[in-house]
């Protein structure tokens, strides 16, 4: 077997669960995320993205990412949700975090407005919405 359906959608990792929603909303809300001080992307135009029992997260354009802060990494994950995502390291302050920003080339169906938008997880940088300082999350990604 090459791969598991549900219906005519591939499932990753596991089945769905039934009692779970995963929402993408665009929003042009200021989404500023910082490490170490430096500006790592400013956008108004981030996708945000809500799963039952997880975080919020902002997934934000390639091109609102500041140049030279990014390096390809070669770790790769799998959602049910919302499919294979691939990683970046980034460099910030003298600092290369490895893995640190996700995206997804090509999300699940429901998920489809973050394909290629890269999420940096709150619990390691400083995220802001509109000038406010977002709490860090304590999950195990964070």
């Amino acid at each position: 077997m090459d791969a598991w359906y549900e219906e005519d959608e591939e499932v990753f990792v596991h089945a769905k669960d039934p009692y779970k929603r995963v929402d993408a909303f665009p929003t042009s809300r200021r989404v500023q995320v910082t490490l170490n001080g430096e500006t790592l992307a400013d956008t108004t135009r981030a996708v945000l993205l809500t799963e039952t029992g997880l975080p919020r997260r902002f997934y934000i354009p390639k091109s609102d990412v500041a140049p030279g802060v990014l390096s390809p990494s070669d770790h790769v994950t799998q959602c049910p949700y919302k499919g294979e995502a691939h990683y970046y390291n980034v460099t910030a302050g003298g600092e290369t975090v490895e893995n640190l920003a996700w995206f997804y080339r090509y999300p699940t169906p429901a998920c489809a407005p973050i394909a290629n938008h890269l999420c940096f997880p709150q619990g390691k940088v400083d995220l802001y919405v509109d000038g406010q300082l977002e709490e860090k999350p304590q999950t195990r990604w964070d």
